[in-house]
C-alpha cells in the first residue's frame, strides 16, 4: 500500500463539490467583470523562476533536468508564464488583456495550516494598461468575489499598500540599504517580534534606529498623513507614489468597495517582481492567521521575458486558505453529493428505466439508476446515499397499468403519474 506524500492532498467527491462551488462562484466572477478564461503548461523552464524572483522560491522549485538536459520545473506559480504568454503574442492581443486561469501549482516548502506543497488558485490578471482604476478593478473583483461566496465587510478586510512609498523611504535614509532585501523583511514582519524584524531591516542596510524609525513612519501612517510621509522621504518617487496609491483608493471608492480596504504600509508582498500598489486579504476577525491571497502591479515584468513594456497588475485567490476563511465565517458550501433522480428498476424494466433516465439526462438533471442489479431494497438504499431527491420507481406492475411511481426522498411521500406525462 502507497501513502501519499505529505503536502499533497486527495479530494473525495464530497469534499470536490463544495471546492467546485466555490472555483466555480470565483470564476463567474471573473467573468461578469470581462476576464477571459486562459490555460498553460505545469512544466517550465525553471530559469523563468531563478533568474527573476527571489532566493526563498527558488528553493522551493520543483525542479530537475529533462532527458532533452534543460532545466525544468513544476510552475510554482503563474505570473512569469502568463508574462511569457502576453510577451509571445503582444502585437496580436488587444489591450486592455484581462485574464484568469484556475490551475494547480507546486512549492517545496514547510507544510502547514492552509499551506501545501501542491496548491490550486485562480490567477487574475491586466495587461497593457497603468490606470490606476485597473488597480481598483481587481480589488473591486476580489471584494466581490467574496460577498459572492457569502462574506460581508466584518468578515475580511483588504491592507493595501505600495512599494514605491517603502523604497523611497528606505532610500531616503542615510546608509547604504538593499531595497529588495528589506522589503521582503517588511512582507514577514507580521511573523516576527519587533527585535527579530528589526534585525532583518539591519541586515538590508539600515542601523537599529534608522530600523525603529522605519518601523514607527510605516505603522503609524494613515491616508491623512501620506504627505507627510512623502515630505519625510522629500523625493519625488515618494510624492508620485503617493499620488498614485490616492488615485487607486479614490477608484477603490468608486467601484464601491472602499468599505473592504485600509491602508497599511507594512503590507509588502514577497516577490521581487512587485512594483507599484499591492494588497493583501485577511480574515478581520484575526482567526484565519494567514493571508487569505493577495497581489498587485508588476510593471516591468512582461518587458524583462523580451516583450515590450507593458504595465500589468492582478492576483490570486487559493484554494487551501480561502476555505478557511468561509468555514471561520459559517458559510462553507457542504460537502455533500447531490442527485436530482434515481431511476429504480423492479423486474425485468431495464429497457424502460434506461429510457426514462436518458430523457432525465436530456434536460440537464442530475441522474443515476442501478448498474448493480441490487435488490429494490439496496437500490433505495443507494439512492438515499447520494442524495438524490426523487426515486423514479419504474417497475413492473405499474408498467402494466401505464404508471411510474416518484417517492420524495426526504418526505417518503409517493404519487403515480402516468407514462405518457413523465419526464415531460
Amino acid at each position: 500500500m502507497y501513502d501519499r506524500l505529505k503536502g499533497f492532498r486527495d479530494f473525495y467527491p464530497e469534499e470536490m463539490a463544495a471546492r467546485r462551488e466555490i472555483i466555480d462562484t470565483v470564476e463567474a466572477a471573473c467573468r461578469r467583470y470581462g476576464f477571459r478564461e486562459t490555460a498553460s503548461p505545469h512544466l517550465e523552464r525553471a530559469e523563468m523562476w531563478t533568474d527573476k524572483s527571489g532566493e526563498d522560491i527558488v528553493e522551493e522549485l520543483y525542479a530537475f533536468e529533462d532527458k532533452g538536459d534543460r532545466h525544468v520545473t513544476l510552475t510554482p506559480e503563474l505570473t512569469p508564464t502568463v508574462a511569457r504568454m502576453v510577451a509571445a503574442k503582444q502585437q496580436e492581443l488587444s489591450k486592455p488583456i484581462k485574464w484568469f486561469s484556475t490551475r494547480p501549482f507546486w512549492r517545496y516548502e514547510q507544510v502547514q495550516q492552509g499551506r501545501f506543497r501542491e496548491f490550486y488558485q485562480t490567477n487574475i490578471d491586466i495587461f497593457g494598461t497603468d490606470d490606476p482604476r485597473a488597480d481598483a478593478e481587481v480589488i473591486a473583483l476580489g471584494a466581490q468575489l467574496l460577498v459572492d461566496l457569502g462574506l460581508d465587510a466584518d468578515d475580511f478586510e483588504f491592507r493595501v499598500s505600495h512599494r514605491d512609498i517603502l523604497g523611497a523611504v528606505l532610500r531616503s535614509f542615510d546608509a547604504d540599504v538593499d531595497v529588495p532585501e528589506a522589503v521582503r523583511a517588511v512582507d514577514k514582519s507580521d511573523k516576527l517580534d519587533e527585535n527579530e524584524y528589526h534585525d532583518l531591516l539591519v541586515n538590508a542596510g539600515l542601523s537599529y534606529e534608522q530600523a525603529a524609525t522605519f518601523d514607527e513612519r510605516l505603522s503609524a501612517t494613515t491616508v491623512d498623513t501620506l504627505d507627510a510621509l512623502a515630505d519625510f522621504a522629500g523625493t519625488e518617487e515618494a510624492h508620485e507614489a503617493i499620488d498614485n496609491l490616492v488615485a487607486v483608493l479614490d477608484a477603490v471608492a468608486e467601484f464601491g468597495a472602499s468599505e473592504y480596504c485600509e491602508l497599511s504600509l507594512e503590507t509588502a508582498r514577497g516577490f521581487d517582481y512587485y512594483t507599484g500598489v499591492v494588497f493583501e486579504c485577511f480574515d478581520a476577525t484575526g482567526e484565519v492567521s494567514r493571508s487569505v491571497f493577495g497581489g498587485g502591479r508588476y510593471d516591468d515584468l512582461i518587458e524583462s521575458f523580451g516583450g515590450e513594456p507593458t504595465p500589468a497588475v492582478g492576483f490570486a485567490p487559493g484554494y487551501a486558505t480561502l476555505p478557511l476563511l468561509l468555514e471561520r465565517a459559517g458559510v462553507a458550501p457542504d460537502e455533500s453529493l447531490s442527485t436530482d433522480y434515481y431511476v429504480l428498476q423492479v423486474g425485468d424494466t431495464e429497457s424502460k428505466a434506461a429510457s426514462v433516465t436518458r430523457e432525465l439526462r436530456a434536460q440537464g438533471y442530475v441522474v443515476e439508476t442501478d448498474i448493480s442489479d441490487r435488490s429494490f431494497g439496496a437500490q433505495l438504499g443507494y439512492a438515499d446515499s447520494i442524495n438524490a431527491e426523487t426515486v423514479v420507481i419504474v417497475g413492473e406492475n405499474d408498467l402494466a397499468d401505464g404508471n411510474y411511481t416518484l417517492r420524495d426522498m426526504e418526505t417518503g411521500d409517493q404519487e403515480t403519474v402516468p407514462v405518457s406525462e413523465f419526464p415531460e
